[in-house]
């Protein structure tokens, strides 16, 4: 077993996908398809198997350039990277990894997996706590609302006792989903732009493709417009709460929190089965999501910048 750094067109998407499959933590953020989505190139350092050919691990390195210089960045709509490693893995320490791209990049910062946990900063590179938030779903339903907040439990009760409650629907696209988002949080400083959409509505085909998008909305009786919705990525240990928009009427009709409730309804008593809530590190969201009993998790954010920056371009 050997630790190679390949450049992206060097890389086998097979073999790649296959370690991914096989890896742990599972998830999808690290599959070909999925990074091809979010970002134009990426690098990687991989251990390499010559017996087969295939990959142990691998550490994916989402790039661009900036003032013609090589960064490592993570991509919009992809919360954890990182290293994945399977049972065949020889190498299991971050720092080897590192190791291997020394010297390559003028900045680098990636947000590594829950899996990642690290004591300490590797050499010369600094480490920042991220929060999510998880729900476990093998529990029973009823369980899993019994650890609501009690304002969340009567605020759905009091929705199914009016005369015309809101309801959850689901959608088949997700271009009213985007469209109401830029429409409420276009001027807001949410650092999604032009590009992005279109890496979002990219990444949309590849899992509808795929059989893992959950896209669901709440609509207004009487008018149908809609109120609020999500995108949910379904994969193999669970769902990510991926995003999400909602106008300031469903907002204050509580639209956000039925998107939530019917999701946990639907997959509620799945063994194994966790929603990851994707955050958040704001207080108030991180409130919301706590309040459907999820609990915080921690991820590392890794970081890098190399003031004598210039001296790399002959390597980039």
């Amino acid at each position: 077993m050997t630790l190679r750094y390949l450049r992206h067109p060097e890389i086998d998407l097979a073999a790649w996908d296959a370690c991914v499959a096989a890896a742990q933590p599972t998830g999808p953020y690290v599959y070909s398809w999925w990074l091809a989505c979010v970002t134009q190139h990426w690098d990687a350092v991989v251990e390499y198997d010559a017996a087969t050919g295939g990959y142990c691990s691998v550490l994916p390195l989402p790039t661009k350039r900036r003032l013609g210089l090589r960064q490592v960045y993570q991509p919009a709509f992809t919360q954890q990277l990182g290293l994945l490693t399977t049972e065949n893995s020889h190498y299991c320490n971050l720092a080897d990894y590192l190791a291997l791209i020394a010297g390559r990049f003028s900045h680098f910062y990636l947000q590594l997996n829950v899996g990642n946990q690290l004591a300490e900063a590797p050499h010369n590179f600094t480490l920042t706590e991220r929060q999510t938030y998880l729900l476990n779903l093998s529990a029973d339903y009823a369980s899993l609302f019994s650890g609501y907040t009690s304002d969340y439990r009567r605020r759905l009760r009091r929705n199914q006792q009016q005369p015309l409650p809101l309801r959850v629907v689901e959608m088949q696209t997700a271009t009213e989903l985007i469209q109401l988002f830029r429409l409420h949080k276009g001027g807001e400083v949410t650092g999604v732009k032009t590009r992005q959409y279109q890496q979002l509505a990219a990444l949309v085909e590849a899992l509808q493709t795929r059989h893992l998008a959950k896209m669901i909305g709440v609509r207004q009786p009487g008018t149908n417009n809609l109120l609020a919705g999500a995108l949910f990525v379904q994969h193999q240990g669970g769902l990510i709460y991926l995003f999400a928009a909602a106008s300031p009427v469903g907002k204050q009709a509580g639209a956000p929190l039925l998107l939530l409730d019917y999701m946990i309804q639907q997959f509620a008593g799945t063994p194994g089965f966790v929603l990851d809530f994707e955050g958040s590190m704001i207080p108030s969201i991180a409130r919301f999501f706590a309040n459907f009993g999820a609990l915080p998790a921690s991820y590392m954010a890794l970081s890098q910048t190399i003031r004598q920056h210039w001296s790399l371009l002959w390597k980039s």
